[in-house]
Order: C-alpha cells, then structure tokens, then sequence
C-alpha cells in the first residue's frame, strides 16, 4: 500500500468513527515545496497569542486548528509533510513540513524521497542557463500585474521627477528662480520615495516569484503586506550593499585623479592602471559575495550577519562541477546579459554626453581643467520621445533581472544540498 493509499485509508477509518477531523486527507505525494519555505515565517504573531494553521487538500481547507490538532493529525497518519497549510494570519500557503516543531528533519526527508518519485517538483537543480531565462520570462508573463504593480512603486516617483525637471528647464519666465526651487524640491522628495519603495519592489520581487514558481496565485495587496515586513531587514542590507559598491568605486577613482593632477609621469600612469585593477577586482569580490543576499534576506529571513555569510558560500558552492555550471559563473551571465541589454538601451539617450566626455579626455592638455570639465555636466538635452521609451522599456523588463536569480538561488541550493546529502551518505 502506498503512502497516499495509507493516509485515505486513515482518514476513512477516522470517518467511520464519526472523527471530527478533515474529511478526505488524499493528496499527491510531492518533495516538500522549496519555494515556500519562507512562508511560514512571514508573520509573527504576539506574544501570548496561540498559532493556528489551516491546512489545505484538493483544494478544500480544513481548520484553524492549533498546533497539538496537527500533532495529533501528525501521529493518526492524517497529515503528511507534503499537505498544504498555513497560519491563520498570513495568505500565503506553504507545506506542513515547515511548521516549526511538527515534522521531524527524517519525515520530511522520507516525503521527499517519496515525492521525487511520484511527482516533479514546481523547478528542478541542474537546469541550464537557457531554461532558467526561460522560465523567467513566463514567470513574468504569468505574472505581470503583479510585477507592473511592484515596478510603478518605484517607477513613478522616478518619473515624477524626471518630468518635472523637464518642464522647469523649458519656457522660463520672471518666475524662473521660484519654479526651479519648487522643482528640484518636488524632484528630491520623489527621489526619496523611491528610495524608500526600493525595499519593498527587492522583497516583493522574491515573495511574487517563489509563489508563481510553485504554482499558486498572489493578489497584489496581501503581497505587498509580506513584503512591507521585511522593509527594515532589507533597507539595512541595501545600505551595507550598495554602500560597499559606491565606496569601493569611488575610492580608486578618488586616487586615480589625485594621480592625474600630480602631473604626467610613466610611472604614475602605471599606479593608476593598479589602481583601477584593484577596483575591478574588490567590485567582482564583492558582486560574488552579494550574489543572493536578496533572496536569503527574504526568502530565508535570515538576520544581515547571516545573510550576507550564507549568500558568499552559496554563490562559491559547487567547486565540482565546470565552471560555467557554478552558481557564481552563471550569475554573471545573467548580470551580464542584463547589463548588456541596460548599455544598449541607454546608449542612445547618453551619446552626447558620451562625445563630451571623450571629447575632453582626449583635447585637454592641464589636467585641473580636465577634471573641471569632467565635472561640469553637458547642458541638458530637450525631451525625447525615443529616449523615454526605451527608458521605460528598461523600467518594465527590470523584474526579470530579479526573477531570474530567484530561480538561480533555488536551482544552486536544492543542487547544493542535493549534493551534500549525497557526500555525507558516502561518508557513511
């Protein structure tokens, strides 16, 4: 008898008893689902308050129950791992084997082997680059209401502030000074908003992806109140993150003009050639070291210590296979694949200031004046049509950057702990 013909079999002994319990507990036995993981720990309730978890079968819902119904459910035979549940405060369904303290770490092993056998999990290790870009892309189509939801929440303060740039540089009048202060003050005050948006557009991006990948539907507001929960935890790693990117950016580049205005010399033309290799490589330390902090801060809720730790040995695992099939590697193909569409989008909007910069670079003899003429930016372009819409090209398809590594983390982690499991069982 199988394991899903035991627990029907349960379940309508229990009936015959007149058992007030779930009526048919049948579900297909499946690996619990990777892409939930983080659900049950979306909310917390207060102290002092007791859990309750509905659990869900062929799509019928049973509960609230608290945690000793579930136990006793556990012990009958009439809830498996791979049942859907969640707690009562929070929309999001995950599997029964991610209740804390209710399936032991050799239950819900046994129900993966037995799930890997009779049903394919929502995403599969071991796939290649082209069927994760794939697979981003009709996560996005399926999803994206969601995605153009989440997108606009950073999007329009943007272009409030572009647009408003815009009109304040045309058509001056005696009101001149006025309406420029208003503008630049308007401008900085959406700047700050989407700032303050960008948290919630990195863990909503997570939250969206993980449940389209295992197969169930998201509204937008209950999203957007899971993902309001990790704004402190994320705001704080995007300050660590993008900070260590600006420092180590501007620092060399800080030295290397300082070179420059000591004057023309062999040698301090080489120290500035060190010095801009040593950006390159402390900025692609630090890419590889940040590669998944989005997705364990999120998906993981792991605090900034940990996240940034288990991000590093994650994106450095799987020293074994080629390197081109290593997470880290096929990370930058992503990054770069992205980054190369960002260059080929905005080139066209930045080609003059593009011909300005050379310009100077190569005419320039005094090197104060060049840095001058460097910082002094080109007069601002008249509004182009062209220019916005490839802008908002850019806008709409940023998602799939983050899709994309949602489904690389959890590639590169079910492979990753596929392939310890496998170690440690040779060990043995």
């Amino acid at each position: 008898m199988t394991v899903d013909e035991q627990q029907l079999h349960t379940i309508t002994v229990a009936e015959a008893g007149n058992v007030a319990q779930p009526a048919q507990l049948y579900l297909e036995d499946r690996k619990p689902d990777a892409h939930a993981t983080f659900a049950c720990r979306n909310s917390r309730l207060s102290d002092g308050m007791i859990d309750e978890w509905i659990v869900r079968v062929q799509g019928k819902e049973y509960g609230p129950v608290d945690i000793e119904t579930l136990r006793e459910w556990k012990i009958e035979g009439r809830l498996l791992p791979a049942n859907e549940a969640r707690r009562t405060d929070v929309q999001l369904w995950t599997t029964a084997a991610e209740i804390p303290g209710l399936f032991e770490p050799a239950d819900i092993a046994a129900a993966s082997v037995v799930g890997r056998s009779t049903r394919r999990a929502p995403l599969q290790s071991g796939r290649g680059l082209g069927e994760i870009l794939v697979d981003a892309f009709r996560i996005y189509r399926k999803g994206f209401l969601q995605f153009l939801g989440l997108t606009l929440l950073i999007a329009v303060p943007s272009l409030c502030a572009q647009l408003t740039s815009s009109a304040s540089s045309v058509s001056p009048n005696m009101e001149a000074n006025l309406r420029i202060l208003t503008a630049a003050a308007f401008s900085f005050c959406m700047f700050l908003l989407s700032l303050a948006a960008w948290p919630v557009f990195i863990a909503g991006i997570q939250i969206l992806t993980t449940e389209l990948a295992g197969g169930h539907s998201v509204k937008m507001f209950p999203l957007l109140q899971n993902a309001l929960k990790f704004w402190a935890r994320v705001a704080m790693l995007c300050i660590f993150v993008y900070g260590a990117y600006f420092f180590w950016t501007l620092l060399p580049i800080g030295i290397i003009l300082m070179i420059m205005l000591a004057g023309p010399s062999v040698l301090l033309f080489f120290l500035a050639l060190l010095v801009l290799a040593f950006q390159a490589w402390i900025v692609s330390r630090l890419f590889i070291n940040f590669l998944f902090w989005q997705q364990f801060a999120v998906l993981e809720r792991s605090d900034a210590g940990d996240t940034l730790r288990q991000s590093k040995e994650l994106a450095r695992s799987r020293r074994d296979l080629p390197w081109f099939r290593r997470p880290m590697w096929r990370g930058v193909f992503i990054a770069s694949i992205w980054f190369a569409f960002v260059f080929a989008i905005n080139i066209g909007s930045e080609w003059h200031s593009i011909q300005h910069y050379f310009h100077e670079l190569t005419s320039s003899q005094d090197p104060q004046a060049l840095i001058q003429a460097l910082t002094v930016a080109p007069k601002s372009q008249a509004f182009s049509l062209v220019g916005f819409s490839l802008g908002l090209a850019q806008t709409l398809l940023r998602p799939l950057l983050g899709i994309a590594f949602v489904l690389l983390y959890f590639d590169s982690k079910i492979a990753t702990e596929a392939y310890g499991v496998t170690e440690h069982a040779r060990g043995e």
